[in-house]
């Protein structure tokens, strides 16, 4: 009766890659599909495992099924939790009804953002810095950015990255087939630069050593480790890339959360015109990490080794692959660049900064070694000789608490804990009066 070959897809409990086998028909309990003649995209056979963030989730469902009634405290992602200032929902809500007149509608608008909120921007964030409205690209956030960026550049490009740094640098490159195969004993991938960026160095590649990049990924402040980097440190990493040749992506989405004289952007590097790109959001410093804003930066002075400005192909990129950030998100956008609504917006940022003082407080006392929490709202904690998962799955298991493994941000991390700030202040401090009960009870 089925002549054709059928492929059945099995999840399994351990991980999230799908599991692809040839089956016979059986009852309904197993999905049954038609196996095409198309195959796999290869670069995505080479992900390991599920992306971090939805792998947390997972264990985070398994641990509810286990204790349905655990009070679960979520400190592993980073989503925001402080309401929005009104000042800028009301800018939205005043959109939003004005769709509904016939004056106040509108439907698509620029696919680089608003000409007022591109103005906004460059104002607000890059004053005497000599950007120009025009360089500057409105989007639905920094991580679909930088996605548009790895299409833009192509897979046959070195990459360099922080170890540790933001997965998705590592998972993008890989799928875009840049990435090459991974090394299991290494925890690597085999064409990917990883850049040392621990204690033992202040938190910064040691240049000498790396080999020329096409593309250097680089965050500060760094996620996970919370670090920014120095004036000194950012002239270096400029210096380097025009030595080389090289185009910098310089994300700069907690540059809000600074507290020192830590450079917020690239581009107060004399030269960084010419060699980076930068990369900023809405999400963590208005709190729009379900709104969905952000922006790019590309001067036009980045040219690639043709002389061709690299602006005019990611406009060709966005035009083609984007039609635009919501005009009820920029709305809002414009709102929190207001000067009422930049004070209110520096606020949020202020609370969550105090919620990092308080767990950085509560884990220093107890003789833990406790990094970041000064000028990003992400703790950095070590746990010497252990595994990250094992140290995640315990917190876990006896403190119901969700945290994020170390090593899922590179193998630098194998031995450290990022704790988010990002949280009600009560949970803070239940977070903080947890992890002490349970590293006291292991004391004694």
């Amino acid at each position: 009766m089925y002549n054709m070959s059928i492929c059945t897809i099995k999840f399994s409990t351990n991980i999230l890659q799908p599991r692809m086998v040839v089956a016979r028909l059986k009852n309904g309990s197993v999905g049954i599909g038609h196996c095409t003649k198309v195959p796999r995209n290869a670069n995505m056979e080479k992900l390991q495992h599920g992306y971090l963030f939805p792998e947390i989730e997972r264990h985070e469902v398994m641990h509810l099924e286990k204790y349905p009634h655990a009070n679960i405290i979520d400190l592993g992602i980073g989503d925001t939790t402080e309401p929005l200032p009104t000042i800028v929902t009301t800018s939205m809500v005043d959109f939003v009804h004005g769709l509904s007149t016939r004056k106040g509608y509108k439907g698509y608008g620029p696919e680089q953002g608003e000409k007022a909120l591109r103005k906004e921007i460059t104002d607000v964030f890059y004053k005497d810095l000599g950007i120009k409205p025009t360089e500057v690209f409105v989007s639905d956030g920094a991580q679909c950015d930088i996605t548009r960026l790895q299409l833009l550049m192509g897979p046959n490009l070195k990459i360099a990255v922080q170890d540790p740094s933001f997965p998705a640098y590592i998972d993008s490159s890989v799928i875009i087939g840049r990435a090459g195969e991974f090394v299991d004993k290494a925890g690597k991938y085999k064409n990917i630069e990883y850049m040392k960026c621990g204690p033992q160095t202040n938190f910064f590649p040691d240049l000498s050593t790396t080999s020329r990049p096409d593309i250097i990924f680089f965050c500060s402040p760094n996620n996970p480790t919370g670090h920014a980097a120095t004036r000194k440190q950012l002239e270096q990493l400029v210096d380097f890339a025009k030595v080389n040749g090289s185009i910098i992506i310089f994300d700069s989405a907690y540059s809000a959360y600074i507290t020192d004289d830590s450079p917020k952007s690239i581009f107060e590097i004399p030269g960084a015109r010419e060699v980076a790109i930068e990369v900023s959001s809405f999400s963590k410093f208005a709190g729009f990490t379900g709104v969905r804003l952000g922006w790019t930066v590309i001067p036009e002075e980045l040219l690639y080794s043709n002389g061709f400005p690299v602006v005019h192909d990611f406009n060709r990129i966005v035009c083609t692959c984007f039609n635009g950030a919501s005009n009820i998100a920029q709305a809002g956008g414009l709102a929190c660049l207001s000067s009422k609504g930049f004070r209110a917006v520096k606020s949020l940022a202020a609370y969550y900064m105090e919620n990092a003082r308080i767990l950085v407080n509560a884990l220093g006392s107890l003789g833990l070694t406790v990094y970041g929490g000064k000028n990003a709202p992400y703790v950095w904690v070590h746990f010497p000789g252990s595994k990250s998962w094992n140290v995640f799955a315990e917190i876990l298991e006896k403190t119901h608490m969700i945290t994020v493994p170390g090593s899922g941000f590179g193998p630098g991390g194998e031995e450290y804990i990022r704790i988010s700030a990002f949280g009600p202040r009560q949970s803070i401090i239940e977070a903080s009066q947890r992890l002490k009960h349970l590293l006291y009870q292991e004391d004694n």
